[in-house]
């Protein structure tokens, strides 16, 4: 029995995996920052669907506190939480050096040392070049590397621009290029100035960068890059809305002697001058739509507590509320929100030869996308936070089975052992054993009985 079960599980492996051969997998990562998970049900976008129908769809990513930019696109390509890879927020002190981080002035290597990008680990191990359109922290030489093609972060260059290098980096170049990173401001930026429910504003928004996806569709399938180039499209965050009658304002609590504002709403870092307890005591009382923390009292959740650039006190307003020393509403949408939030996640879609086709997936984490990567790949990961086998369902050469599926095969191989050994046990009783040698008896009003 033992033997047949396993002939039955290893027959189910060999059918459900399907090996991609020893070609060098390439792959290219594309991050629409702020796209908002519910952007897919919300409005029609033909060319991302196409895409989706040829591939994969993960709905929901659950991605890393704080749902900032900066920490979450290098989350993706690190597989580590921020508090590990060290790029916290998007504007930072860090008080061993005394210096500080601007997303505006990022340019320094000290800043993105802690971790190492997969964009470095490719060329590191000899699988080819890597290549950059204005992905965060591209253009740095982090770890003594930088992408051997790469762009230097300009908001004015186009994404047709961006597209048309990238493209034709993956097309040829020397040397070759298998993996590539292109970034785009939409749909964040008009997030932030029209809010993700004006969604007659939005919907021009979703239908331009779904052009986007078209045009960069075109592009590849012109080249000849569409069937043997794996793409992952996702994004960093979401968006929520936020109202001028939803306003936390500090300077009514608590004095500016008393505190540095490192970083701003919705999560806000407090680097206190006086006594830390006493600013964090006042702070407390500021607003009941704000939770105040101190570095150790942040929950184990967040997996926000051990780096020395998360500054001694962290501010985390409600959903939809802003954290302001006493300025007025500039945004009509904010992220950086708690990370369980279903308005902070974005989603994940991707194809090409090392995806499945048509399936669908509730949720990851972003931290998973790393393992992925690496594994489309072929690259020895380095350490990280992520859980490959959280992906496995996602990818053409694993075996994946989710509980439904599980279950069926359990019952179904129970079915199988029931049967043959209702069988054997039929097919038994079917053979009559001889009987036993006896006297003939005789009747006992037999008077004439037949002798001889």
């Amino acid at each position: 029995m033992n033997s047949i079960l396993t002939l039955f599980f290893s027959g189910m492996v060999a059918c459900y995996s399907h090996p991609t051969g020893n070609s060098v997998s390439r792959l290219l990562l594309v991050s629409f920052d702020g796209f908002r998970a519910d952007y897919l049900e919300t409005y029609k976008l033909p060319h991302l669907q196409e895409f989706i129908e040829s591939g994969v769809l993960v709905k929901e990513v659950k991605n890393s506190f704080i749902t900032k930019t900066f920490p979450n696109h290098y989350t993706i390509v690190t597989g580590l939480y921020e508090e590990s890879h060290g790029m916290v927020a998007n504007d930072m002190y860090d008080p061993d050096a005394k210096q500080k981080f601007s997303q505006f002035n990022d340019s320094d290597p000290f800043w993105w040392n802690e971790a190492v990008p997969i964009w470095v680990t490719n060329q590191q191990q000899g699988n080819g070049a890597s290549a950059a359109a204005m992905w965060p922290g591209t253009d740095v030489k982090i770890n003594n590397t930088a992408p051997h093609f790469f762009m230097k972060y300009n908001f004015s260059v186009t994404f047709e621009e961006r597209v048309e290098k990238i493209v034709a980096w993956l097309n040829s170049s020397t040397p070759v290029v298998s993996f590539a990173t292109l970034y785009w401001e939409e749909p964040d930026a008009s997030g932030h100035k029209y809010g993700p429910d004006d969604t007659e504003k939005m919907r021009k928004v979703l239908e331009e960068v779904d052009n986007h996806i078209g045009f960069l569709t075109k592009k590849l399938k012109a080249l000849g890059l569409w069937d043997t180039l794996n793409v992952i499209i996702t994004s960093d965050h979401g968006m929520a809305p936020c109202s001028a009658n939803k306003l936390i304002i500090l300077d009514d609590c608590i004095g500016r002697d008393n505190y540095t504002l490192i970083d701003r709403t919705p999560v806000a870092a407090v680097l206190p001058k006086q006594n830390k307890r006493d600013v964090y005591n006042l702070l407390k009382k500021c607003s009941s739509h704000m939770k105040v923390y101190l570095k150790e009292e942040i929950p184990d959740r967040f997996h926000y507590h051990h780096n020395k650039r998360i500054q001694p006190i962290i501010l985390v307003a409600d959903e939809g509320w802003t954290i302001v020393q006493n300025e007025s509403l500039s945004k009509l949408g904010d992220h950086g929100y708690d990370n369980a939030l279903p308005s902070m996640h974005p989603f994940l879609a991707a194809r090409g030869p090392a995806f499945h086709q048509g399936y669908r997936q509730s949720t990851m984490n972003n931290v998973d996308i790393y393992p992925m990567m690496c594994h489309i790949l072929g690259l020895t990961p380095q350490p990280h936070n992520g859980t490959f086998s959280n992906t496995k369902c996602l990818l053409a050469d694993q075996w994946c089975i989710n509980l439904p599926e599980a279950i069926g095969i359990v019952l179904g191989a129970f079915a199988i052992l029931t049967t043959f050994t209702c069988i054997i046990i039929i097919s038994k009783k079917k053979i009559a054993p001889p009987r036993p040698f006896s006297r003939l008896q005789l009747q006992s009003d037999d008077d004439d009985p037949l002798i001889g």
